[in-house]
């Protein structure tokens, strides 16, 4: 199943996606759960039961938002690909590399990315993202396939300059609409092993990045065990699991995004996140 937030008429809404089509749950249950991240907290059951309602709403007829608009915590896992250690010329660290980002800083499916008028070094990072579909805490690695409810694609944009105006990287990773989220959220049921899945990025066209997930350096199961150790996982909670070699800013010469661009990220079994990017206005 598909799952989508997105705004009909100047109305926020949720759904499941059928084909080009949405059902707006919204409308149907919005009085209880009034966006994705709530009804999450009902756990699989009542998702089966709604997947007979007619969809009503063409696709082209919405925006979509971020997945989850509203999620309590966004974590990032840095460097979590040895081809990205290597490019940056890095080291493997002993434990996952996690740093924070703000939901005021995504934006959904075909939304603007907006490269701030302070800095020119605008890089994309395509990722996988794992949304949690039920609360816990020190969750074992045995188990944690279990805490989650689906899976998305990431752009995790970065102002490197920003980034890396001290050791810690939160500045450069937070600027308003720079980190994209979409298009939806692929049930876990419909992805047993994300293992197997497979991401591509591509700027203007341009595949830039290319990788497998099983070649990230701290699995999904393990990224969740050392993050819900120090941090109770809740439903709507993200966890973007790391980019893979390819960035811009080391190749040569550096490769940035620029008003009039448009980035995509795309992952097997899941679709494609697409975004333009546009320049700051005043």
């Amino acid at each position: 199943m598909r799952l989508a937030s997105f705004s009909h008429r100047g109305r926020a809404s949720y759904g499941i996606v059928v084909g080009d089509h949405l059902v707006d749950l919204g409308k149907l249950i919005g009085a209880q759960y009034p966006d994705l991240r709530a009804l999450l907290t009902a756990g699989p059951g009542l998702l089966d039961q709604l997947r007979s309602q007619t969809a009503t709403i063409p696709v082209d007829d919405v925006v979509f938002l971020p997945v989850i608009p509203n999620p309590d915590k966004i974590f990032c896992a840095g460097l979590n690909y040895r081809s990205h250690v290597e490019e940056t010329g890095r080291t493997e660290s002993e434990k996952p590399v996690i740093f924070l980002r703000l939901a005021a800083s995504q934006v959904g499916h075909g939304q603007p990315m907006v490269c701030p008028k302070v800095s020119s070094q605008f890089d994309y990072e395509g990722e996988l993202a794992v949304v949690i579909g039920k609360r816990g805490r020190h969750i074992s690695r045995n188990n944690a396939l279990d805490y989650i409810a689906g899976y998305s694609c990431y752009n995790d944009g970065s102002l490197r300059d920003w980034q890396r105006h001290t050791s810690q990287w939160t500045p450069g990773k937070n600027f308003a609409a720079t980190g994209a989220f979409g298009p939806w959220l692929v049930t876990a049921d419909e992805i047993p092993d994300p293992t197997r899945l497979s991401l591509a990025t591509r700027l203007n066209g341009q595949t830039v990045q290319s990788a497998t997930v099983d070649l990230l350096i701290f699995s999904i199961p393990e990224i969740i065990e050392y993050v819900s150790a120090w941090s109770e996982l809740i439903p709507g909670d993200v966890i973007a699991t790391g980019t893979p070699g390819g960035v811009g800013f080391k190749r040569n010469p550096p490769l940035l995004m620029k008003a009039g661009d448009t980035v995509e990220v795309e992952i097997s079994g899941i679709g494609t996140l697409r975004n333009p990017i546009e320049a700051e206005r005043d």
